[in-house]
């Protein structure tokens, strides 16, 4: 294989051996480590938007790779692999294909572009990882052109780097794991090897992600196609082909048309031949199709008079939408219907479901802000692994998006009580932050499995109460540990405690929980909400 270069079918092929491999082994990625990763949805959502058209360069598919990420990010891990593959873009642009000069500049592009999107980029995870390949393709490019044994040595590099996280990271040391976004990584590059060497991995069935086209299908979207070179969406059935057609008739077909347009697809069973092309010469298309026998179906469309009818709909909407467009907007990240309510009442305009374990997408939170209809919006994420994937949603939108830096519910509830639509977006955000910040939250949950955490041992089923997401009591009570985490917040400043009681709790549990706080702290008011929030018993703040 001396000398092989990729090019963009065989990178798209690469891509989707990487994500199938990924979601193959999502389980034993996403348990490997104290805080699960979403990387599968977030590279499943980069092959759909690949598969979306026929794509020939290797820019033009890590384009659409890096876009479907962006779009799909979820998560930390997620987002940071969005960044890695838009750095890996960058480098592409304008390339028909990849040799192992590229590869390695490729590979420090989306190394540089990771770590500029993190603010306090932390050793130890995915980004060493992707930092430390990058660096040793760089000083083996000049020696090394050929793109398989450069892999090769990038799968060996990283598989030594990444035994190296618990080393840099305490917390994976602690719990006796490597990083589980460096191992998604990992798998999604040896994935892509495998495609490389002929051997790609399929997916397995039941995983496929709805809408995600089969190989050599695509989705015809006129709405993505960015500039239009062939006018005529051209489709039609050979429904009675002659007796004497062969494969390479077909064949012949099929390339004919290639030269004459793009998104080119034909399939047939000799029974039947169906054919879809751009081209801007349709009756050619069918005068060489008839050659093959009858025609049926017969559909053409003028995307141009399409675009331009889309384009006067979508500017009278967006003038529209202007004239009625409000000053602010507030996007929550919340899940359990009585937090959900709280939030309603608060007048947040967007609430996404979210949390710990469910993260939002990018896109998900893009969208939302879009639809406040608001010149400014104020995203409350609302948990440590969202706040990357709200800051990147700026890129998606056309809003002005401020995002607040609220790692729990009951700061995002402060934040938003500090609303003031009088005053500037620069006052909102000071104040707004200023209160998220005057609340300690304890979240009250149990261990999934065996492991150790901050220095303490930790058995399945145990009661851990973290507070402001540090482990801070285990015990076996629930009620008892609500009490030992609030006594270890609870100050001669404090002045409120809210419990807000999740949907495994009823709500006696809850009132007897609340009297006793209530009885053990009488300088403070205490609150009872119902949250409803699923796999916390309690979250419960203390202002």
């Amino acid at each position: 294989m001396a000398g092989k270069r990729i090019d963009g079918m065989l990178l798209k092929e690469m891509f989707a051996s990487g994500a199938a491999l990924l979601v193959n082994n999502r389980d034993s990625v996403d348990a490997l480590n104290v805080f699960p990763v979403p990387m599968s949805q977030t590279i499943t959502s980069a092959i759909k938007e690949i598969n979306a058209k026929p794509y020939s360069s290797v820019a033009d598919v890590a384009g659409a790779a890096a876009r479907g990420a962006l779009k799909g990010a979820r998560g930390n891990s997620g987002v940071i692999l969005s960044q890695i593959l838009r750095g890996f873009s960058k480098a592409l642009a304008g390339h028909e294909d990849i040799d192992g000069l590229l590869l390695a500049s490729a590979l420090r592009s989306g190394a540089n572009t990771a770590y500029k999107a993190v603010m306090k980029p932390k050793e130890g995870t995915i980004l060493t990882v992707i930092r430390v390949i990058a660096e040793e393709a760089e000083e083996a490019r000049d020696k090394q052109h050929d793109v398989v044994e450069l892999f090769k040595l990038v799968l060996a590099v990283g598989d030594a780097i990444l035994k190296r996280t618990p080393e840099m990271l305490p917390v994976l040391k602690q719990a006796g794991v490597v990083d589980s976004g460096g191992m998604g990584l990992m798998v999604i590059l040896r994935g892509m090897y495998s495609a490389l060497t002929g051997e790609p991995v399929d997916a397995i069935a039941e995983e496929k992600p709805d809408g995600v086209p089969m190989p050599g299908e695509f989705v015809d979207d006129h709405n993505a196609i960015d500039e239009i070179k062939f006018g005529y969406c051209t489709e039609f059935i050979v429904s009675h082909p002659r007796e004497d057609m062969t494969n390479a008739d077909v064949a012949r077909l099929r390339r004919r048309l290639e030269r004459m347009g793009d998104c080119v697809l034909v399939i047939s069973d000799m029974n039947v031949v169906k054919v879809h092309v751009h081209t801007n010469e349709p009756g050619k298309a069918l005068q060489y199709a008839l050659e093959l026998g009858e025609l049926d179906s017969i559909k053409i469309d003028n995307m141009m008079e399409e675009r331009r009818e889309r384009e006067a709909k979508q500017a009278a909407e967006a003038a529209a939408k202007a004239a009625e467009q409000k000053d602010y907007g507030i996007v929550a990240v919340a899940l359990g219907e009585g937090l959900t309510e709280i939030f309603r009442n608060l007048n947040v305009d967007q609430i996404v479901d979210g949390g710990q374990t469910m993260n939002p997408s990018i896109q998900d939170l893009a969208r939302a802000c879009d639809a406040t209809n608001a010149r400014n919006v104020i995203i409350l994420p609302n948990n440590t692994n969202i706040i990357l994937a709200a800051q990147q949603a700026r890129a998606l939108t056309d809003r002005h998006v401020i995002v607040l830096p609220t790692k729990s519910v009951p700061m995002g509830i402060s934040a938003a009580l500090a609303f003031d639509p009088t005053v500037s977006a620069e006052e909102n955000e000071a104040a707004m932050t200023e209160a998220a910040e005057t609340v300690h939250t304890a979240s009250i949950t149990y261990a999934v499995r065996d492991t150790n955490y901050d220095g303490q041992e930790i058995h399945e089923g145990d009661i851990m109460g973290m507070i402001d997401n540090k482990l801070s009591v285990l015990g076996s009570d629930i009620a008892q540990v609500c009490k030992d985490v609030t006594e270890k917040m609870v100050n001669e400043d404090s002045t409120l405690i809210t419990v807000y009681y999740g949907q495994d709790i009823t709500e006696a549990d809850a009132q007897a929980l609340r009297d006793a706080l209530a009885e053990q702290y009488t300088d403070c008011d205490v609150e009872l909400q119902l949250g409803g929030q699923p796999l916390y018993y309690y979250l419960i703040a203390v202002e």
